[in-house]
């Protein structure tokens, strides 16, 4: 199953959309499925349901923070680095799906009134875009990492 495949598998059954591209990668940091899907969790939904930066772009951020990181604060060219990918990666992503912000991508006109989620139903699926931008996501990373 591609990294793709693996994140809209994991979007529809359950988890959110930074956690689904995260999740997709688990096997290359380390990091156990749980401690993974707490850290990406709050970032689901456009950040806690706020709409803002999409779900499944910060998981692409996350991903690669894990692949391309620094850990020394004063690595000022290990930052740089990071960050030169993360904007690169957010044109394509902006190039191909229109924006990097939820409420843009969900058609929105205006922020959620509530934290709670929607309910997971077919016709929760066929008005979201999410389970496609998660592979979307998923992939996008998998070219990327690739070229190295």
């Amino acid at each position: 199953m591609s990294r793709g495949d693996k994140a809209y598998e994991l979007f529809t059954s359950g988890y959110n959309c930074s956690q689904a591209v995260t999740l997709a990668y688990s096997d290359l940091f380390g990091m156990d499925e749980e401690q993974l899907a707490k850290i990406s969790g709050g970032f689901g939904g456009g950040m806690g349901r706020m709409r803002e930066v999409c779900g499944a772009f910060s998981g692409i951020v996350m991903v690669l923070s894990q692949a391309y990181g620094y850990t020394d604060p004063k690595d000022t060219e290990g930052k740089k680095a990071l960050y030169e990918k993360i904007r690169a990666v957010a044109e394509q992503f902006k190039k191909d799906n229109g924006s990097i912000i939820c409420k843009e991508l969900l058609g929105l006109e205006k922020p959620e009134k509530t934290a709670q989620p929607d309910a997971r139903t077919p016709e929760y699926y066929q008005k979201r875009p999410c389970p496609l931008l998660c592979k979307y996501a998923a992939e996008l990373v998998e070219t990327e990492l690739s070229k190295e």
